[in-house]
């Protein structure tokens, strides 16, 4: 399974977007999209992306009926998006509906993931606001085992659980993990965050990370040491 950094672009117009990725030349970075650029955009800013070359990431955490999300994910398997996701708090039915409507009829689809629990969320949040009373780390593998039997093929969570999924579920269940700080980093309103070379080392499969790199001074250098710590780089062969 590779491994890859997904930029969370975050910007409220594509304008903005192809202003930042202008400075990244020719580099193609996995882009992620989010509410707020899709919704005002709409698929435009999606086939745009495919065009200039970029792999995406469409994070519109789809929740909702089981029919509701079948139908709005076949609206989504028209484009060529290449991971999306849906909240795993829908259940199980909703989430096999989901991968239903998001498989093409030449049974193509892109990357289907669960959202498990936001990594805004922290232990007090969980009992206090949500109501469960059970430790954060059993919620989010009990979510993932649900999306297992869903047929999706992985789940969003923290950094910090991705070991324990793998080695819950296996290492071909894929692991997207947000939360993503430098360690010299602010944490905003983050909470369970790791450094990129951490997430490596919990056997992460995507990291995700955006105010690091689209707020840096040098977002191209950001975006460089995020690849440095956290992509294993090819061994080089020696001639003999």
């Amino acid at each position: 399974m590779g491994k890859d950094v997904i930029v969370a672009c975050d910007f409220d117009r594509a304008a903005e977007l192809f202003d930042f990725l202008d400075i990244f030349q020719e580099k193609k970075p996995f882009i992620k999209i989010g509410m707020e650029l899709y919704n005002e955009e709409g698929s435009f800013i999606v086939r745009e992306l495919k065009r200039r070359g970029h792999k995406i990431f469409l994070d519109l955490k789809i929740h909702d009926i089981p029919n509701t999300v079948k139908k709005t994910m076949m609206v989504l398997s028209r484009m060529e998006i290449d991971i999306c996701d849906v909240h795993a708090s829908g259940g199980i039915r909703m989430m096999e509906a989901a991968l239903e409507g998001i498989t093409r009829l030449d049974g193509k689809r892109p990357l289907l993931i669960g959202v498990t629990q936001l990594t805004s969320t922290d232990q007090e949040m969980l009992e206090e606001e949500l109501l469960i009373r059970m430790p954060i780390d059993k919620v989010v593998m009990h979510y993932a085992q649900n999306v297992k039997k869903a047929g999706l093929d992985g789940i969003v969570c923290s950094p910090r659980e991705a070991e324990a999924v793998h080695k819950k579920l296996g290492k071909r269940f894929i692991t997207v993990t947000p939360g993503i700080r430098f360690a010299d980093s602010e944490i905003g309103d983050q909470r369970r965050i790791m450094t990129p070379a951490q997430a490596k080392e919990t056997g992460s499969n995507y990291i995700v990370v955006g105010r690091p790199i689209t707020q840096a001074k040098d977002p191209l250098a950001a975006y460089q040491r995020c690849c440095d710590e956290f992509i294993d780089k090819p061994k080089k062969r020696t001639s003999k």
